[in-house]
C-alpha cells in the first residue's frame, strides 16, 4: 500500500504486472518507431515482419467490420497485444508475475471500453434510430424495452467474464498441479500444461475477446432489415 496526499493506493499483483507489461509495450513501440525511420522501399528482415503483421491485422479488421471501420484497428491491435502478453506473462516471468487478466477488474475495464465503442460507433452510423431499435417491436415496447436494454448492458459483463474465467481457471489449475507434483517432476509435467493453459489458451482467448468486440460493433452499426 502506498500513502500519498492523504490517500491510500493499493499496489496489487495486478498493478505491478500491468506496469511491467506497459513498460514492455512502450519499449517495443519506441524500438519499432526508431526502426521505421530507416525502412527501405524493398522490405526485408525486421521491416518485412512488421509490414506483414500490420497488413495481416488490417485484413483481419476488414473481414470483421469492413473498411469503413478500419480506423479501429489501432485500438484493437493494442488490445490484442496487451491481452496476449497479459495472458502469458506468467510463463514469460517464470511464475513471478500474475496475469492481470486473472483479475476481473482488468477484464471488465477492457470490456467496458469496448462497450462504449459499440455505442459510439452505433450512434455515428445509425444516429437516433439505434436507440429507437431498443423499443422494437413497438407494439410491445413496454415489455421489450427493458429486456433489450438489459441484454445490451450484459455484453461487457459476459465479455469480461469469458476472458477472466478462462485465465483464472488456468492459474488455479496450474497452482494445484504444482502443489501435487513432486519437486523433481515439476520441470516436466507442468511444462506441457503451461503450453496449453498459458500459451495456447492465452493467445486463443485474446483472439476471441477481440473478435467478439469487433462482432458486437459490426452488429451495432448494421441497420436491421425492414420486414
Amino acid at each position: 500500500m502506498l500513502h500519498l496526499f492523504g490517500l491510500n493506493f493499493w499496489i496489487t499483483d495486478t498493478v505491478i504486472s500491468t506496469w511491467v507489461i506497459m513498460g514492455l509495450l512502450i519499449t517495443l513501440a519506441v524500438v519499432v518507431r526508431i526502426k521505421i525511420k530507416n525502412f527501405k522501399d524493398v522490405p526485408r528482415g525486421f521491416q518485412n515482419f512488421i509490414e506483414m503483421l500490420v497488413e495481416a491485422f488490417d485484413n483481419y479488421i476488414k473481414n470483421q467490420v469492413g473498411e469503413k471501420l478500419l480506423f479501429l484497428g489501432n485500438w484493437f491491435f493494442t488490445v490484442i497485444i496487451f491481452v496476449v502478453i497479459s495472458n502469458i506473462i506468467g510463463v514469460l516471468s517464470i511464475g513471478i508475475l500474475r496475469p492481470p487478466t486473472a483479475d476481473w477488474s482488468m477484464t471488465f475495464g477492457l470490456a467496458l471500453v469496448t462497450f462504449f465503442l459499440i455505442q459510439v460507433m452505433a450512434v455515428k452510423f445509425r444516429g437516433g434510430e439505434y436507440f429507437a431499435n431498443f423499443a422494437k417491436p413497438y407494439a410491445g415496447f413496454i415489455l421489450f424495452l427493458p429486456i433489450n436494454i438489459l441484454g445490451e448492458l450484459a455484453r461487457p459483463i459476459s465479455l469480461s467474464f469469458r476472458l477472466f474465467g478462462n485465465i483464472v481457471a488456468g492459474v488455479v489449475i496450474m497452482a494445484l498441479v504444482y502443489n501435487i507434483t513432486p519437486f523433481f517432476a515439476r520441470f516436466f509435467l507442468p511444462a506441457a500444461l503451461h503450453a496449453y493453459f498459458d500459451l495456447f489458451a492465452g493467445v486463443l482467448q485474446a483472439y476471441v475477446f477481440t473478435t467478439l468486440g469487433l462482432t458486437f460493433i459490426a452488429g451495432a452499426i448494421e441497420k436491421p432489415e425492414q420486414g
